[in-house]
């Protein structure tokens, strides 16, 4: 039998390929009439099926991340047995698949391997499979959209049960809702035959051909399947199959799919390669900065190695520095390249802004203790200071050390240019650290002011009540121009937040609003006065991007991505905050870069720059521009314009190499739709909200730098 990943954009069983995005394809040679997916697991590589997985893969295309054999590991957290969950195994001298590791801690998230097709909609799916204790589920989920959106068949203490799971109804509380229940009595390290039947509202389940459990129920008309347990469990055999009308259906739905997103990815400009770049011994992941260094009108690419002092990434600096132009070539160099030096799975404080207003960028970052503010064009130092002393964390903060641990004075995870003195322009710096304390300097390195809070990764600085100072949104609490706490949430919200914007959603809102990437605490948007307009417990919510993604609706719209635990799941909110498209294309992190490709209204945001799972996709979710699969790197992407007609280019790159690529119609004249990006260059971050304006918006509230 053929492994569901050979089958992959085959066309036999099938007039077509059917593949889940990321996941796995549906059909197979050989199966039987009515079969759409098959697996006796016989092409799982034994061992383990993710591995260790950091946060680099919250910004990153990990390759460990995607599918084997046609499963995904679909939900880990940050421990480590949560990454080695899934094992391919042999039983009796045949190949299953196990899950190792007890979940006690997290209520809201089940391990997970998942495969099928979002498109499925009638069928009924036969799974065997062996619990190794009973005080924790185990069994399968169907009509899988993403693993915070589905139903579950399971059985835990001698129970069988059905259940909706549909998001969450507080911090770390899954909302489940149990369909159906009935007395089971199991053994464990015995095989249990579980047949499940879905026929639009109506739910059947079986199990061992003696117990019934039926449900009806409409939440989720389609999706794919999942194998979960909360405790050690064995899979051995999984069959999914469709009447001739259900598959009739399922065929219909991809082709029309298929020639929409063909149709859309035909109509747009094909991305075309203009600039290939060698990279010496300085490469790292996503720590590039761009800008004009020289004065020449044209942008340069700052990338900056790392040095870890453990443990993990908790205490990380610059180790070395390198500017080169787009031909390649090295400009200037300080520190000592490494190629061990990079890894990436933090911010670092490094920038590109002309801090000192002489109409010349200067490159602004901390080094060895130091914040040095260094000529753009030959990367001398101008003038330094030490950085802030380490300072004593009040115990109202909520992320004491190990961070901010081994030195007598911060090493710097990030910089932002901000106004609080009212000179007009991004003339002051805000440098923090993880996760306790921020201090804002003036463009001479003098101190002005000092604080502490949650911070979380990076802050939205603008002028909010319009007296020509910028305000500090920076984690769950906003200050005044003066260091003044105006209000916090820290009391009230538990994590960090990971990335946030303020902005007016909807066009006829009277003030502005803050939009929140909160992690585990989902979407937070409050008010200006800090009270919670919304709040969506939809998983560890990351990366906010902010632009007209849908010009047919009112207002901005905003996409985020979720990681820990729920990895990949995308949220589409509208200018009202709500959600109105969910969608999981694969199974990591993403910066939710809005891209403007075509010049014409309506953003693109990208999602990966990987060929299989990224690309383009437009506001309704759909993939509208593909990367080739001409041998890219894939590791990080950014996007700008670097060609000169206002539409951007998209960079990727790894550890050795980077692409440039541009449109098949480039250049382009007249008329272009050109949006605007406050901080989109000088103010950037891995976890930041990435912030694109359509023209003609009211941009009094930022400050734009030149050239942006």
């Amino acid at each position: 039998m053929k492994s569901p990943a050979s089958s992959i954009r085959t066309t036999i069983g099938l007039a077509f390929a059917i593949v889940l995005s990321g996941l796995a394809p549906t059909s197979a040679g050989g199966w039987p009439p009515g079969v759409v997916f098959k697996d006796n697991f016989d092409q799982l590589p034994s061992g383990v099926l993710l591995g260790v997985v950091g946060a680099e893969a919250e910004y990153h295309y990990i390759q460990a991340t995607s599918p084997t054999a046609g499963w995904a590991v679909s939900t880990y957290r940050s421990e480590v047995e949560w990454q080695r969950a899934w094992r391919g195994i042999e039983v009796d001298g045949r190949r299953m698949v196990g899950q190792f590791m007890k979940n006690t801690k997290y209520a809201d998230v089940h391990p997970m391997l998942a495969a099928g097709n979002p498109l499925w909609q009638d069928y009924t799916a036969n799974v065997r499979f062996m619990p190794h204790a009973t005080d924790g589920i185990s069994g399968v989920v169907f009509r899988y959209q993403t693993d915070r959106r589905n139903y579950m068949l399971v059985v835990e203490k001698d129970k069988a049960i059905i259940k909706l799971v549909k998001d969450g109804a507080g911090f770390r509380v899954p909302f489940e809702k149990i369909l159906a229940e009935k007395p089971f009595p199991y053994k464990i390290d015995k095989y249990i035959n579980a047949v499940i039947s879905v026929n639009g509202d109506r739910i059947r389940a079986t199990l061992n051909d003696n117990t019934v459990l039926e449900a009806v129920d409409a939440t989720f008309p389609r999706g794919g399947i999942a194998l979960v347990a909360d405790v050690p469990a064995t899979f051995a055999e999984v069959t999914v199959t469709m009447t001739p009308e259900g598959k009739d259906l399922l065929e219909a739905a991809q082709a029309t799919k298929d020639a929409d997103e063909c149709e859309l990815q035909a109509n747009n400009p094909k991305p075309m390669v203009w600039r290939k770049i060698q990279i010496g011994n300085f490469g790292i992941g996503r720590n590039f900065r761009f800008g004009d260094l020289n004065g020449d009108g044209r942008k340069e690419i700052v990338i900056a190695q790392v040095k870890h002092h453990g443990p993990k990434d908790a205490n990380a600096e610059i180790s070395c520095i390198t500017a080169i132009n787009l031909d390649g070539e090295i400009l200037w160099q300080v520190g000592e390249p490494d190629p061990w030096n990079s890894h990436l799975s933090n911010d670092v404080a490094f920038q590109i802004h002309d801090i000192d207003g002489d109409g010349r960028n200067e490159v602004i970052y901390t080094m060895g203790q130091r914040i040095i503010v260094a000529d753009g064009a030959t990367g001398k130092e101008k003038y330094s200071a030490a950085t802030p002393e380490r300072p004593l964390v009040s115990p109202k903060i909520k992320r004491p050390p190990p961070h901010n641990k081994w030195f007598p004075r911060i090493l710097g995870d990030s910089i932002a240019f901000c106004d609080v003195r009212g000179t007009g322009r991004n003339a002051d710096i805000l440098i923090k650290d993880r996760y306790t304390s921020f201090w804002i300097f003036d463009d001479k390195l003098n101190l002005l002011w000092s604080a502490q809070c949650v911070t979380g990764h990076y802050p939205f600085p603008c002028d909010i009540d319009g007296d020509g100072k910028d305000e500090i949104a920076i984690g769950y609490s906003l200050y005044d121009h003066d260091g003044k706490l105006l209000w916090t949430l820290d009391d009230k919200l538990k994590d960090h937040d990971d990335g946030l914007a303020v902005f007016k959603m909807h066009p006829d809102d009277k003030e502005m609003s803050i939009f929140i990437a909160a992690s585990d605490e989902g979407v937070v948007i409050t008010d200006l006065k800090g009270n919670i307009l919304r709040h969506h417990y939809i998983g560890h919510v990351q990366n906010p991007g902010v632009a007209d993604f849908r010009p047919d609706l009112p207002g901005l719209e905003t996409v985020t991505v979720n990681f820990w635990g729920n990895q990949g799941i995308i949220h589409f909110f509208d200018s009202k905050g709500e959600i109105y498209h969910v969608m999981e294309p694969f199974q990591h992190g993403s910066v939710c870069l809005p891209v403007n490709w075509t010049g014409k209204p309506g953003e693109f945001v990208m999602l990966s720059a990987n060929h299989e799972d990224g690309g383009l996709f437009d506001g309704w979710g759909r993939r509208v521009v593909r990367l080739p699969a001409d041998g890219h790197p894939d590791l990080c992407y950014h996007a700008l314009d670097l060609t000169g007609d206002c539409r951007d280019e998209i960079v990727v790159w790894d550890l050795n190499e980077i692409w440039i690529y541009t449109q098949d119609d480039n250049p382009k004249q007249g008329g272009l739709y050109q949006p605007v990006r406050p901080g989109w260059l000088s103010n950037d971050s891995n976890y930041r909200a990435y912030f694109s304006l359509p023209p003609g918006s009211n941009v009094k509230p930022y400050r734009i730098d030149k050239g942006q």
